[in-house]
């Protein structure tokens, strides 16, 4: 249901989403491209990493700059609209948790999952999917990343506010080396864990 619901409401808006080149997975359109340096392109972005309540405190609600997470370091982070939603429970993370060896193997220094939600929520989230052992979570808490980039999405139809696109990124010490993003946050084509390892 929630599905057709998303598909609905972005089929009004399709003809001004540039669609996926389908021959190099590279998205058009949006301001993150590849060789752009997410670094540079977001100075001031922060992201929140997934804990506890407990542990936000402890920390005195520290967060995280993109510098980080992304300089000198092989990095593949997939972004999505929401944790506990249909999709990105059951496919997206999935087929990168399924994968972390592999990319291991590819010399990735880590998996991040970044989605427009408090850490707080991401943590649960981590957990319920037995995820954080090989996938970094983090929270795009005001969703400054994913505009920042030009992926932000209005769900409101499905109940979810502003959220982000479908997308996954290989980036190296802060420059995207490829980039897919899913033509409506319902499809699962080519953000997966699957294609990417293809791309590097």
């Amino acid at each position: 249901m929630a599905s057709v619901v998303l598909r609905r409401m972005m089929a009004a808006n399709l003809s001004s989403i540039n669609r996926i080149n389908t021959s190099y997975n590279n998205a058009r359109g949006f301001a993150a491209a590849v060789g752009t340096d997410i670094v540079d392109s977001c100075p001031e972005v922060r992201l929140s990493k997934a804990r506890s309540w407990d542990e936000g405190v402890s920390s005195k609600f520290s967060t995280t700059p993109l510098s980080q997470i992304f300089k000198g370091r092989k990095v593949v982070v997939f972004g999505l609209p929401g944790a506990f939603t249909g999709v990105c429970s059951a496919q997206h993370v999935p087929s990168y948790k399924n994968n972390a060896e592999k990319f291991k193997a590819k010399g990735v220094h880590s998996l991040v999952c970044v989605a427009v939600n408090d850490p707080y929520v991401m943590n649960g989230w981590a957990e319920k999917l037995n995820a954080k052992e090989d996938i970094d979570f983090y929270g795009d808490f005001d969703g400054s990343f994913n505009k920042s980039l030009d992926l932000g999405l209005d769900l409101s139809s499905a109940l979810l506010g502003h959220r982000s696109q479908r997308w996954s990124a290989y980036v190296v010490d802060g420059k995207i080396q490829a980039f897919n993003v899913e033509k409506v946050p319902s499809e699962f084509n080519v953000s997966g864990g699957d294609v990417m390892l293809g791309q590097i």
